[in-house]
């Protein structure tokens, strides 16, 4: 069973900065890529960054430079540190990870950026 639980999300002022974390269970954690996308209302489910299990990150044209992705494998957490947050980053984040096929999502969490 594989299961991602995300947090760190709220409520900022432009200019400012989060961190998401999301932690997952199972054994599988070592061995998989991690993804963190954004939703908006109205709008597809978005890919702003990617880690794989040996620590290659790819970004978002929008996030680059502003964002970072990064995994602690004993804790089996991602982290998306997010500064420079802009208005336009307003959504809900989601982990995802894919195994055997199957896609898995966290439940989300909301990130307001507003003043």
């Amino acid at each position: 069973q594989v299961q991602l639980v995300e947090s760190g999300g709220g409520l900022v002022q432009p200019g400012g900065s989060l961190r998401l974390s999301c932690v997952a269970s199972g054994s599988f954690f070592g061995s998989s890529a991690m993804n963190w996308y954004r939703q908006t209302p109205g709008k597809q489910r978005e890919l702003v960054a990617g880690i794989t299990n040996i620590g290659r990150v790819n970004y978002a044209d929008s996030v680059k430079g502003r964002f970072t992705i990064s995994r602690d494998n004993a804790k089996r957490t991602v982290y998306l540190q997010m500064n420079s947050l802009k208005p336009e980053d307003t959504a809900v984040y989601y982990c995802n990870t894919g195994r055997r096929g199957i896609d898995y999502w966290g439940q989300g969490t909301q990130v307001t950026v507003s003043s």
